[in-house]
């Protein structure tokens, strides 16, 4: 069976976030392919199938298997190619890879809802004052009063695991007047975003496509427009554009492929 990896959310090769693409060629149990993710190490590996008109398309961090992966979706489109239609476990998601290279992702919306919870112990920095939190349907969700609170978060993982499901989405908004430095086609940056995962073995993604299912909904009300640019400030870092449309997000980015190979086993 062919595998690949696949820098996604970026342009450029060793950017962005890298994922596991698998082209199975049979039906293998969930066993497996947990131990395929976890010899690939990436933060997410993805199983792709044909099946007929659609695709069958799973996620397996190195520890488990997950609902919905953002960039792991764009690398099995960046793999595939064209329109995809996948069958997953977050119902129907289509996929479109278009002229131009870009890839749009037909994603469920998300949107957090404000909860009372302190976070002071996780953000573990007793300058940062939270602006909202809450939580959309798995993460936490903190927005902070600047793009630099967010660059420079250290957050304690291990408090971070012990509460609910372990993960973390911290957010600002994003400078207006400056142009993002790796986004090619000159947008401005609405939103930064970083996003923490140890609860699913994870502790920090560079670049969250499924984050921005909380993410566009969320910028999109405080800024009062459907499109927007986010940019997730890791250590790799990665461009992602949002358009909300009604209970659907669509997210785009690139892709590049850097490896591809056969597994033997």
């Amino acid at each position: 069976m062919r595998f690949y990896v696949v820098d996604a959310f970026t342009g450029e090769a060793f950017a962005g976030n890298p994922a596991g693409v698998v082209v199975l060629e049979r039906d293998v149990d969930a066993a497996w392919m947990q131990q395929v993710a976890g010899e690939m190490k990436h933060s997410e590996t993805a199983f792709v199938r044909k099946n007929g008109t659609t695709t069958s398309l799973r996620w397996f961090t190195p520890a488990t298997e997950v609902d919905l992966c953002g960039h792991a979706t764009i690398a099995a489109t960046q793999v595939l190619g064209g329109t995809q239609t996948y069958e997953t476990r977050s119902g129907i998601l289509r996929c479109t890879k278009h002229e131009d290279g870009w890839i749009e992702m037909d994603f469920p919306v998300d949107e957090p809802r404000e909860t009372q919870e302190d976070v002071s112990r996780i953000l573990a920095d007793e300058d940062v004052k939270p602006l909202y939190v809450g939580r959309s349907r798995e993460n936490l969700f903190v927005e902070l009063e600047t793009p630099e609170q967010v660059a420079r978060a250290t957050p304690d993982l291990t408090e971070l695991k012990s509460t609910w499901t372990g993960r973390m989405i911290i957010t600002a908004s994003g400078d207006p007047g400056e142009p993002s430095e790796t986004d090619e086609t000159g947008d401005n940056t609405d939103f930064v975003s970083r996003f923490f995962g140890p609860g699913v073995g994870v502790d920090e993604d560079p670049v969250t496509g499924s984050a921005h299912c909380a993410l566009a909904p969320y910028w999109a009300r405080k800024l009062g427009r459907k499109d927007l640019t986010g940019k997730q400030i890791s250590q790799r870092g990665g461009i992602v554009k949002t358009e909300l449309d009604n209970d659907r997000v669509r997210i785009s980015g690139r892709a590049v492929t850097v490896v591809s190979g056969e597994l033997h086993v």
